[in-house]
């Protein structure tokens, strides 16, 4: 059977990692998740001396220097994929809710995505790979044999990341989430560089009264096609 790439795009807790794994899991392909990388970069710069460092101040080759001295990983911890920077395991860290901004507010400089982007297509070379993110089936692998885009009401997606924060230990106030999930949309589809949007080619996935198991029974047949195609 042929290995194929599979890009999954979509707006932010529309469920991308969770589905990506169940499928990377089926097919048994490697997972990447780009949000990560991006959560980990910001939380990089965030750990500077300089916590104001702003990086739209910082010129081109000083930020491609600082970029040079990031290293990030995957790893497995009891069964499950954990993110790495810098050989420390920052999956926690990245996990909340101002990681998530920052990593929104980030991607927006085209350095920063110019570094990412490369080291993800240098991943998927070999392809047999389930890559989730904003732009992967429109500058990653534009030609990635299955696009799939997720989408979902900014209602239902706020209460699923509040429900997630809740199961973390957080107490997060519901109207701030929802507001965080506007403003992520706005910046994510209106951001000069890679701005999310549905490449021509890829098939939409509304979730948002869908059960994961309904959800990942559409998805497989997707896959089962576009590998037997």
């Amino acid at each position: 059977m042929n290995k194929i790439i599979v890009a999954i795009d979509g707006y932010s807790s529309c469920g991308k990692s969770t589905i990506a794994k169940a499928l990377a899991k089926y097919a048994g392909y490697t997972y990447v998740d780009t949000g990560a990388m991006y959560r980990a970069i910001g939380l990089y710069f965030s750990k500077l001396k300089d916590e104001r460092l702003e990086l739209r101040e910082v010129d081109s080759e000083k930020l491609k220097e600082l970029l040079s001295q990031i290293h990030i990983g995957f790893i497995q911890v009891d069964g499950a994929q954990h993110v790495t920077l810098n050989g420390e395991d920052v999956e926690r860290q990245i996990r909340t809710l101002e990681a998530g901004n920052r990593a929104s507010q980030i991607s927006q400089i085209k350095e920063v995505r110019a570094f990412l982007v490369a080291q993800q297509q240098k991943m998927g070379e070999a392809k047999g790979i389930v890559m989730d993110g904003r732009d992967i089936g429109t500058v990653v692998f534009p030609k990635a044999e299955l696009k799939l885009f997720l989408t979902a009401s900014p209602e239902v997606r706020a209460q699923r990341r509040y429900d997630e924060l809740v199961e973390k230990g957080e107490h997060p106030d519901f109207a701030a989430v929802l507001a965080d999930v506007n403003d992520r949309d706005y910046r994510d589809t209106h951001r000069a560089e890679s701005p999310l949007r549905q490449a021509e080619d890829a098939i939409v996935v509304d979730n948002s009264h869908m059960t994961r198991e309904e959800q990942m029974e559409v998805i497989y047949g997707l896959f089962d096609k576009a590998v037997n195609s």
